[in-house]
C-alpha cells in the first residue's frame, strides 16, 4: 500500500478548508480511506469541522482558516448576510461573532470547534437576489449579501416593527443597527427597491425613501 506522508497530503490540498470528496481522492490509494481519515483525525493532522468537512491541524496549517468560506461550505446553498455582512461591508461598528447566512433550506445552527454558524430560511424567490461574490483573499471567493440585501434580510427575518416614516427609518438604522448617518450614502436606494420587488416589505420601502432623500440632500 503506497504511503502518503503528512507533508505530501498538505501539498496535495492547497486550501485550509476541504471536504470529504477532495480528501478521499487524495487518499484513494489506501485500501481503507475511512480508516486513514480516522488516523489523521486522531493524530491532529486534520480536524473535523462537521461531518464531511475538515481543516488542517495547527502543525500543518499554512494560514488562518477563513470562517466565511466555512459558512458557505457547512450548509448550502447559502449566502452570508444580516449583521455579519453589514459588518463585513464596514456599515456597523460591532464585531459580529456568530456568522449568520441565509438559505432557501430550513433553519439550521451549527456549533463547531471554529465557531457558531447560523442559517436562516429565506424563500426561494428572495434568496438569490442581491448575492455578490467577494474575495476574502486571492484564494477565497465567498458568497456574501450586498449591503442592500443584508439590510433587507435583517428587516424581514428580525421581524422589525412597522416603520411609518423617514424619521422612524433613521431611528431604526442609527439606534438599532448603529449605522452612522454618514454611511447612508453607501446604500443604493435603487438597488434596495429592486430587491423589494421580491421581498414586498413596507419597511424596506421606507428605508429606501430615506436613502433617496439623503442622496438628494447631499447632491
Amino acid at each position: 500500500m503506497p504511503i502518503i506522508d503528512n507533508f505530501q497530503l498538505r501539498k496535495a490540498i492547497p486550501s485550509e478548508e476541504f471536504d470529504y470528496t477532495l480528501l478521499s481522492s487524495v487518499l484513494a490509494s489506501y485500501s481503507s480511506v475511512g480508516r486513514k481519515i480516522n488516523e489523521l483525525l486522531r493524530s491532529g493532522v486534520i480536524e473535523r469541522v462537521k461531518k464531511g468537512l475538515y481543516v488542517f491541524g495547527q502543525e500543518y496549517a499554512r494560514g488562518p482558516v477563513v470562517k466565511e468560506t466555512l459558512a458557505n461550505l457547512i450548509y448550502g446553498p447559502s449566502c452570508i448576510s444580516l449583521e455579519y455582512a453589514l459588518a463585513f461591508h464596514g456599515l456597523i461598528p460591532e464585531r459580529v461573532e456568530t456568522l449568520t447566512s441565509v438559505t432557501p433550506k430550513r433553519d439550521k445552527n451549527f456549533k463547531t470547534p471554529l465557531g457558531n454558524f447560523t442559517y436562516r430560511y429565506l424563500t426561494p424567490e428572495k434568496y438569490p437576489v442581491g448575492i455578490d461574490q467577494v474575495l476574502i483573499d486571492d484564494s477565497h471567493p465567498v458568497l456574501m449579501a450586498s449591503p442592500e440585501k443584508a439590510l433587507s434580510d435583517y428587516l424581514v427575518l428580525k421581524k422589525v416593527p412597522p416603520i411609518k416614516n423617514e424619521e422612524e427609518a433613521r431611528q431604526f438604522l442609527e439606534d438599532d443597527l448603529r449605522i452612522d448617518s454618514g454611511k447612508f450614502n453607501r446604500f443604493n436606494p435603487t438597488a434596495l427597491r429592486k430587491l423589494n420587488r421580491y421581498y414586498q416589505n413596507k419597511n424596506i420601502e421606507k428605508v429606501a425613501e430615506l436613502f433617496e432623500q439623503e442622496s438628494k440632500t447631499n447632491e
